[in-house]
């Protein structure tokens, strides 16, 4: 399985490791020696040994709970045994807490009675092997193990404690009580030690999820470790990646256990992290022979002229996302206003439903966001419903959608005549909530990304939940999960922003769910980009710096 690491990197590791081939007793020499180890393939990167490299930062897919357990049921009837597969992941936490302390650190390892114990199990072993000083901690009966587990505790010739108490002056402690499986409230002695985890002052490694996080929704389940990083396994979980897990695992690593990547296929994932592995064959990249109506027009309704800002900023947003013309559709009350602001960006007065459906009859105008800044009323709903006739891509934001909160049915019944077509829905959870709980209770509950994927199957449209996670969810029910938005990418605007990158990618024939996803991921690495002080309109001229990187 390929790294991201390079050949020049490994000749550095080769020499360093020459250097200290007589001092095997060196912190550094058996990690070194490891890597060294890894096959250079002839692009430079490194096929590293299971149990210590890192998976491909391409690798896209997440697994839910039941999709890692048939991971590891098909990888074990493929003839690699469980203990072995286990063996290899406490070597990868061992490895973890080497590259953070030295030997003779003391190490608290605190197991649980399932087989993310006997992940730990095995990892205090390699570190007692490696002169660290190492406590096992055993949550629950030694005569409960079962199975692998049970095998790797037998290895463990040293003394197992259960008071919490013994995790004072630790190093490190490594959290392998629960796993991502878990799947009920965390109680009794369990919730006791987890709590004492938390109120003690080492840094925590956590074993596949910091224990009481939910591997397939991301709920804490009562209560959950505050880990400083997680070693996970094959592939990311959910719980890695929606919120309120994600900030419960630190610096998650994942690494390769020897789990063959054709046991996917088998799988079929629809799950995926959103990074631009997923999207990047469907980017739109300009062509020398090229020209503006070749990356499509995209139009964005205006509201108002006391609320024009919301659409100018989505029109900004669209045209930096690459689309070659934008233009503003605006009442003639905001049109001086929204003239005014506008260079690049054309303006062009239409007034109601009936005047932008006149407007819409010229095909060229292929992708139209609505929303933001146009009011909850019912001429929104008109211009909405307007809107959706016809073959262009549509994104509806804010005000499109809230409009619609007392007649859900209306706008659901449009969707359904669209299911073939290009349709975004961006809500943030509040726009969300009014209306899709008013149309279907079933979206009340269960993970974001179980509504965000429920929501998707039922109007036909693709769905973009906002959020410091936010969850793009397609009708087919391929979802992505987005994690680089930073926190102040908060900030009044910034949906409007995204909107208008969404329709300009669209424009740009990019289909829905990758535009969808590509647009998150471009948003909140523009707000990267610029840093604190984010404000909205600061977002469309980051744009540039991150498409030079991404085009690269």
């Amino acid at each position: 399985m390929k790294s991201g690491c390079y050949g020049g990197v490994a000749r550095c590791l080769q020499e360093l490791s020459t250097g200290l081939r007589h001092e095997t007793r060196h912190p550094a020499y058996n990690l070194v020696n490891d890597l060294v180890e890894a096959k250079i393939c002839r692009a430079g990167a490194v096929f590293v040994k299971p149990g210590f490299g890192y998976c491909s930062p391409h690798m896209i897919e997440v697994l839910t709970n039941d999709e890692m357990a048939e991971a590891d049921r098909l990888t074990i009837a493929g003839g690699i045994a469980g203990i072995d597969l286990m063996e290899i992941a406490g070597k990868a936490v061992a490895k973890a807490v080497m590259a953070l302390k030295p030997p003779g650190s003391r190490i608290v390892v605190v197991a649980g009675p399932g087989n993310n114990g006997g992940d730990g199990f095995v990892a205090a072993g390699l570190l007692a092997e490696r002169n660290y000083r190492v406590d096992l901690l055993l949550v629950g009966d030694a005569a409960r193990l079962r199975g692998d587990a049970a095998l790797a505790a037998k290895k463990w010739t040293a003394p197992v404690a259960a008071q919490a108490d013994r995790l004072a002056g630790a190093d490190i402690v490594i959290d392998a009580v629960f796993g991502a499986g878990l799947d009920r409230p965390v109680e009794g002695p369990s919730r006791v030690m987890i709590e004492a985890m938390n109120a003690q002052s080492a840094p925590v490694v956590a074993v596949d999820l910091p224990s009481g996080i939910n591997g397939t929704s991301g709920a804490v389940m009562g209560v959950a470790a505050k880990a400083m990083a997680t070693v996970t396994f094959f592939r990311k979980k959910p719980g890695h990646l929606l919120m309120p897990g994600r900030l419960h695992c630190g610096a998650i690593t994942v690494a390769d256990i020897g789990i063959p990547n054709s046991v996917l296929g088998k799988i079929v994932p629809k799950t995926f992290e959103n990074i631009p592995a997923l999207w990047r064959a469907k980017f739109p990249r300009p062509r020398h022979d090229g020209h503006k109506y070749d990356r499509g027009h995209a139009v964005v309704v205006s509201g108002p002229s006391w609320s024009t800002g919301a659409a100018r900023l989505a029109a900004r947003g669209a045209l930096r996302a690459g689309a070659g013309l934008v233009t503003i559709a605006s009442p003639r009350e905001a049109l001086a206003v929204n003239a005014a602001a506008s260079l690049a960006v054309m303006v062009r007065p239409v007034d109601g439903a009936g005047q932008l459906s006149e407007f819409l009859a010229d095909r060229r105008l292929n992708a139209l966001a609505i929303g933001p800044g146009v009011g909850v009323n019912e001429a929104t709903c008109e211009l909405v419903l307007a809107a959706l006739i016809g073959e262009r891509a549509v994104v509806l934001d804010a005000d499109a959608i809230t409009s619609f909160s007392v007649q859900p049915q209306r706008l659901a019944d449009a969707l359904k005549v669209r299911r073939q077509k290009a349709t975004i829905l961006t809500p943030h959870e509040g726009e969300f909530s009014r209306y899709f709980v008013a149309l279907d209770e079933r979206t009340k509950a269960g993970s974001k990304l179980e509504r965000a994927r429920l929501a998707a199957q039922i109007t036909g449209a693709t769905v973009l939940l906002k959020g410091p996670d936010t969850v793009v969810a397609s009708p087919d029910g391929r979802a992505a999960i987005a994690a680089n938005a930073p926190a102040f990418l908060a900030t009044a605007g910034a949906g409007d922003v995204l909107a208008g990158i969404t329709a300009g990618l669209l424009a740009q024939g990019m289909p829905p769910f990758e535009a969808a996803s590509a647009a998150v991921w471009l948003h909140g690495e523009a707000a990267t980009a610029f840093g604190p002080g984010l404000i909205s309109e600061d977002l469309p001229e980051m744009l540039p710096r991150v498409y030079r990187a991404l085009l690269a």
